[in-house]
This record gives C-alpha cells, structure tokens and sequence, in this order.
C-alpha cells in the first residue's frame, strides 16, 4: 500500500479509536455496557476510497445515507457495491413517497419514517418484494420547519398505526436535535427521546434483534450515548 493510503488509513482509524473511546467514556459516565452501542457511520459526503478502508479493516459495519439516488449510485451500481453485504446500510434521510420502492430495494433499514403514509408505501413495496422492513420513527425534537419528524405526543399513534402494517418491523426511534443547543435543552430533548422510547419499547426484540434509540451526531453524540442512545449517528469527527 502506498505511503499516502497507509497514512490515511492511520488517520480514519485513529478517529475511530478516538469516538469509539469517548462513547465508551460516555457510556461508562451512563453506567451502560458500551458493548451495546454501535456506531453508524454516516458516509453521505465521505470520499469512496476513505469507507472503503474502514469497512475493509473491520471498523464500520453500519452506515448511513440520506439520498436514494446517492445511496444507489455507490451501493448498487457503484464503487461500494462489493461491500454492500458487510454492511447493514440505514436511510436516515427525509423519504418521498415516490422513492419508497428504491429505497426499499437499496436500505437495510428504514431510521426515518415521520407519517402513516410513507410507512403505508414502505409496506407496499415490502410485500411487493417479499421482504420484512426494519423501521424506525423519526421524532420531532426541534421547531425547525425544515426538519422532518413527529412531534412526541403523537409518536404512540404513528407507530400503532405501523404495527398494524404488513412486512414493516418497528424496531425504534431516531432524533436530531435543536441546532446550537445548549448542555441542558440536549438533555430535556435527549431525556424526554428516551422517556418514549422506554415506554414504547420496555423490553428487547424476539429473535435476539435490538431495539434502536438513534440519538446524536459528530457535534452531541456524548450526551446522547449518556442519555441512553444504543445508535449514534457519525460523519464529519469520522472521515475528516
């Protein structure tokens, strides 16, 4: 391997040792194993070549992607194709119904579901395909206009109506919270994230499956792991 690939690849596996270590900090602070946290690695703006190396080290084995097309273009008909299979690819990204079969046929698993008709198209498309769907549903943790969720109050309704949905599995929730957000309003959201997930999923999955609490990204993923988040979500502190 060439000088430059070796020192890149010291430099991507150092920032993996380096979160992997503070989620095990934060996790420690929790009192919770850090065997039960995994790490997603959102490879949306990452180069090719710098996934490629993490994957192939044995480092990432879940990532994320928030465009279909995108996703498609290196996972399907791309340079990552080949490594698909080692993987377990997530869309975390706003879904438009008119995407929901491509996406069905790329993703893993669906993290972003915000309404009864999307999780309805999802179905849809998942009998269609003869595939179960993991899925998990996006909550509304700011007041931004422009982000996509359901607001807390409505999040048992969503998912019982998902539950009563053919080939889509509810395995969880996921939240992005309010941007430039103080210490304390990360742990009201974080806390208040973890109150409902609790409530609507109290006990592990059959079959030995997990039950995700997708909380935090590169810049508050600490105190999301503390609050009790098993699925933070990291891009940039990874592949800078």
């Amino acid at each position: 391997m060439p000088t430059a690939e070796l020192t890149r690849k010291s430099a991507l596996l150092s920032n993996f040792q380096n979160i992997t270590g503070r989620i095990a900090a934060a996790c420690g602070r929790a009192g919770v194993d850090p065997s039960t946290v995994e790490l997603l690695a959102v490879t949306k703006y990452a180069e090719v070549e710098d996934v490629k190396i993490l994957i192939e080290a044995g480092a990432v084995k879940t990532v994320g992607e928030n465009k279909v097309r995108d996703a498609r273009a290196k996972w399907v008909n791309g340079r990552l194709a080949s490594l698909k299979s080692s993987v377990k690819l997530h869309f975390i990204g706003h879904l438009q119904t008119n995407k929901a079969k491509a996406a069905v046929e790329t993703f893993d698993w669906i993290d972003s579901i915000d309404s009864l008709k999307i999780a309805a198209e999802i179905s849809r498309h998942a009998v269609a395909l003869g595939r179960t769907m993991p899925v998990m549903i996006q909550l509304k943790l700011n007041n931004s206009a422009a982000q996509s969720g359901v607001t807390t109050d409505k999040a048992e309704e969503l998912l019982a109506g998902i539950r009563n949905l053919k080939n889509l599995e509810p395995r969880g929730y996921m939240g992005i919270a309010p941007e430039g957000a103080s210490p304390a309003e990360l742990k009201a959201v974080f806390s208040e994230a973890k109150r409902i997930f609790d409530r609507d999923f109290p006990v592990p999955a059959d079959s030995g499956s997990v039950n995700y609490l997708s909380l935090g990204m590169s810049g508050d993923y600490e105190p999301a792991v503390e609050a009790g988040s098993n699925l933070p979500r990291i891009g940039s502190y990874l592949f800078t």
